[in-house]
């Protein structure tokens, strides 16, 4: 459901100290506070929402909350800490009273940000319009600007046969065990001992215990393949949910170490590409390719990115 807008009353109350008379309201958190269009965010987020339900995480919340994160450099877990510590950060995500408890579950802030997805392009353009009319950024600035492409590296650990055969393994269980689909057997415990045990015999350089490991694993996942495959066929809503899970773990089971063409890096994020960077300590990283536009020269706010878009399929 849309989220509520969160409203300040005005009042007092006896028990509660209301933050604008404790803190400094000339300082520059609260001063980016009241410059932000809340309102004009809030509107072009709604649509994200259903109209039922319980509602979402106030917006001025979650974007405040993710504004404060990249403006001090803190982590999610970090920026929640700090929230209950500062009237500061209070104040600026829209509270109007102290308080001494963080509001919500701190992986709502994830979950916001994979709804919002593209939206977030949103915050880019108020924080530019925030910048011209408080003149930290000019037009004749725009005149000249650089553009660059970096890899943005995702959160997985370096990707290994073990590690994929494995995680598709596990991945499949638990969509199976989610949508009650019974297995004749489930291959959780003997897969975690395999993929442990074929990453101790590379280490040890014994491949052919390394690569027996491996046909194991790869056995037993296309045994659990055809089983879910069976116990699925002739029900439509079943097999369209795990089409494309299957098809991911059939590709991992195919794919060899050094072969050529597109390969699967992840099983939960298959947008993942393998790009070579040429860096002596990192000649490939496994992420996506971004292009990131900024200005050319220092502003008088500072150097400001004024676009980011992601580069998928390795261009």
């Amino acid at each position: 459901m849309r989220p509520k807008k969160q409203e300040m009353t005005g009042s007092g109350d006896l028990f509660r100290a209301r933050l604008d008379q404790i803190i400094n309201m000339k300082h520059e958190t609260v001063r980016l506070a009241n410059t932000i269009a809340w309102s004009w965010i809030d509107d072009e987020v709604a649509p994200l929402f259903s109209e039922k339900g319980r509602p979402g995480l106030p917006t001025r919340f979650a974007v405040g909350l993710l504004l404060l994160k990249h403006i001090y450099g803190l982590s999610d877990e970090e920026v929640c800490d700090r929230w209950t510590e500062s009237p500061y950060f209070q104040y600026f995500t829209g509270e109007e009273f102290f308080r001494h408890e963080f509001p919500h579950e701190r992986s709502d802030l994830t979950h916001w940000r994979k709804r919002i997805g593209d939206k977030l392009d949103k915050l880019l353009a108020e924080s530019l319009r925030v910048a011209h009319a408080t003149g930290a950024l000019e037009t004749k600035e725009l005149a000249r600007v650089t553009v660059d492409t970096t890899v943005q590296p995702k959160d997985i650990t370096f990707p290994t046969d073990a590690k994929l055969l494995h995680a598709a393994i596990k991945g499949v269980n638990r969509l199976a065990k989610k949508h009650d689909v019974p297995l004749r057997q489930s291959y959780l415990r003997l897969a975690k001992r395999a993929a442990m045990m074929a990453g101790r015999y590379a280490h040890a350089k014994q491949f052919n215990r390394h690569n027996r490991e491996l046909r194991f694993l790869r056995i037993r996942l296309g045994r659990l393949i055809r089983d879910v495959a069976r116990k699925i066929k002739g029900n439509d809503a079943l097999e369209t949910i795990f089409a494309v899970p299957l098809s991911r773990a059939s590709q991992i089971r195919s794919q060899k170490q050094r072969q050529r063409g597109w390969k699967l890096y992840s099983f939960h994020a298959p947008e993942v590409e393998c790009i070579g960077k040429g860096k002596a300590n990192a000649p490939y990283e496994f992420g996506v390719k971004v292009s990131v536009t900024t200005t050319n020269r220092r502003a008088k706010g500072g150097q400001f990115v004024l676009h980011a878009k992601a580069l998928p399929g390795n261009p």
